[in-house]
């Protein structure tokens, strides 16, 4: 990250520009850094100025965690994007995209926002799941139990206990101990986990949501729910891929999407 810009609380935020076109801030979800974006970021780079950064708690970038809110993180974007020229549009992936359907919903100045496999609940049964992840992940984060706050999100996620334990044993693992802090910052931006459609349903620039076909199906839900909620709305399905999307399948349909103005096109 070779950039620094302050957000409305001081907070300084490490964030770099791949290429010189029309912005597009890219939110990334639960323990990405801006180099988790980076590849996308590139993909992108010849038609737009793709920009990455550091979450607040993350990589390069300062936090404020006794004063944290979810508004804080919306005022970081709105600080990129003020940087970045006065207007963008925005990409989130996973519990990013919630944080940048909160963004667009909250008036920052927005062309067009596409979002990648948000991952809401439709129904109570998994909202009461994610309130018993909300009440444990509190508990070990408030003993700074931060390798077992992390085991406890990757089982949410669905992990398996093998590939879990094998996480705990890679060289990474120090790294994702060190920003398990912001797990309660994606935590609280999902809310209760539900699809609150008043969101998608208050956004007057066009949308596109995308989910994996080889995902799972409520996953495949979730982001029809959120195209079908927003009035500009568009659903999209990117054939074999999952929650972990490729960075070369989705940037042709981001470039589609964001070089047409955000018009709707394909599949609702």
């Amino acid at each position: 990250m070779d950039k620094k810009v302050l957000s409305r609380d001081g907070t300084p935020l490490a964030y770099e520009r791949h290429g010189d076109g029309p912005p597009v801030v890219l939110v990334g979800g639960a323990l990405c850094t801006g180099a988790t974006l980076a590849p996308l970021a590139r993909a992108l780079s010849g038609r737009f100025g793709a920009v990455t950064y550091d979450r607040r708690g993350r990589g390069a970038s300062g936090d404020t965690a006794s004063s944290w809110t979810v508004a804080r993180e919306v005022e970081d974007i709105a600080a990129l994007i003020e940087a970045c020229g006065g207007t963008a549009s925005l990409y989130g992936v996973s519990s990013g995209g919630a944080l940048a359907l909160r963004a667009a919903a909250g008036g920052l100045p927005v062309d067009a926002l596409a979002v990648y496999e948000t991952p809401f609940a439709l129904h109570e049964e998994r909202g009461k799941e994610r309130v018993e992840y909300t009440e444990r992940l509190t508990e070990l984060l408030g003993q700074d139990r931060r390798g077992d706050a992390l085991e406890l999100f990757m089982a949410l996620t669905g992990m398996p206990p093998e590939a879990v334990a094998g996480a705990r044993r890679s060289p990474g693992w120090a790294g994702l101990e060190a920003i398990a802090p912001t797990l309660a910052y994606d935590d609280a931006v999902m809310g209760d986990g539900l699809l609150p459609r008043e969101l998608p349903a208050s956004l007057p620039m066009p949308v596109l949501a995308v989910a994996g076909g080889a995902s799972p199906a409520w996953m495949r839900e979730a982001a029809r729910a959120v195209a079908d909620a927003a009035p500009a709305g568009t659903y999209r399905v990117l054939a074999g891929q999952t929650h972990n999307v490729d960075a070369e399948a989705l940037a042709p349909l981001l470039e589609e999407f964001f070089g047409s103005g955000g018009r709707r096109g394909g599949p609702r």
